[in-house]
């Protein structure tokens, strides 16, 4: 099963606010004014630094950094239905007429689902991961201290 959570640092910032960081995924990087609102911030900057690699032709990185002192972060869940769409449409290997046909949709509709900038609602994500072999789960975790 593939989950789209990442393990941030998170460091006191030059002023009083808390800068975020995240090891394998560079280009996130953010502050906040207090723990709270770093972590807020940080699924943010996560999300949109993720939505980037579609666009740019790139895999999304391996969660692979491990530490006592790094805080797991998940995008929101649009954005993580989102990138697993653009992942199994990647891996499909078939067109966006295809697509198009197995969901019933119009090609511009499809277009739109595979947009890493368009906000699509879930229930199209989840009809379109079903119609790649795919099926979303949803989870909860415990917010961290």
């Amino acid at each position: 099963m593939r989950s789209y959570v990442y393990r941030a640092e998170f460091e006191r910032g030059s002023r009083r606010g808390i800068v975020v960081s995240f090891p394998d995924v560079p280009e996130a990087i953010t502050e906040g004014r207090d723990m709270a609102d770093a972590r807020t911030m940080a699924e943010e900057a996560l999300s949109l630094a993720l939505l980037t690699y579609p666009v740019r032709g790139l895999p999304l990185p391996k969660p692979r950094t491990k530490g006592r002192k790094l805080v797991e972060i998940a995008v929101a869940p649009d954005v993580a239905a989102k990138l697993a769409v653009l992942e199994a449409f990647a891996v499909a290997g078939i067109t966006k007429s295809d697509l198009a046909r197995r969901i019933g949709k119009d090609e511009k509709e499809v277009r739109r689902i595979l947009d890493p900038k368009h906000p699509t609602k879930l229930p199209a994500l989840t009809a379109t991961l079903r119609a790649l072999g795919k099926r979303l789960v949803v989870g909860v975790m415990e917010e961290a201290a």
